[in-house]
């Protein structure tokens, strides 16, 4: 036990050590709620948009705690009743579990409700990527035009130089780049099509 807790940095400085309550924050739990579909949906969509773990895009949306108050001061409950909901299970973090079982207690506000508002601040997220991704198609396109041109120069300059001039050579390898550049550009737009649809 003694070796553990020399320190192994030149300065007598101390490092914070996280706490076991820290560290059991941190521990994935499972959570049912009754949801919009399109409150589902957004969660999807934004996860695999932006690359990120649905369990780590909650866990930032509820663990803002002066967000999560807010919504609480202004939840609708009518309104919300009033939503067509499906039962819909997440992984969170058991901090995030526990940040939101106080907050519905301290304001009376029902957990679902704070969870339904919570994400639909993805709204303008989803907004702001769908203008990107039109761009981005956009760009797409570009790319394949400059790509067409550059295979007829490249066709040009085999015609008229041989394929092994160095002309040839360095044009085929930058057309090589621009392919693959290009294949994970389109991929990435593929992809993206699932914000269009929302």
């Amino acid at each position: 036990m003694a070796d553990n807790e020399k320190t192994f940095w030149q300065d007598e400085d101390r490092l914070p050590r996280p706490s076991s309550e820290d560290l059991r924050g941190r521990q994935s739990v499972r959570a049912t709620f009754k949801l919009s579909a399109r409150a589902i949906e957004a969660m999807s969509i934004v996860a695999v948009h932006l690359g990120i773990k649905q369990k780590s895009l909650f866990d930032h949306l509820i663990e803002d705690v002066q967000s999560l108050k807010l919504i609480a001061r202004e939840i609708e409950s009518e309104r919300f009743i009033a939503l067509n909901r499906i039962q819909k299970t997440f992984v969170i973090s058991r901090k995030t579990l526990s940040s939101l079982d106080e907050t519905s207690r301290r304001f009376n506000a029902p957990r679902d409700a704070l969870v339904e508002y919570s994400i639909q601040r993805l709204m303008p997220v989803i907004t702001r990527e769908r203008k990107r991704h039109r761009k981005r198609k956009d760009i797409l396109s570009d790319m394949n035009e400059y790509l067409e041109n550059g295979l007829e120069i490249l066709q040009k300059s085999t015609a008229l130089l041989g394929e092994d001039d160095p002309v040839s050579v360095k044009l085929a390898s930058a057309l090589k780049g621009l392919i693959n550049a290009r294949n994970h550009v389109k991929a990435f737009v593929e992809r993206g099509e699932i914000i269009e649809e929302f």
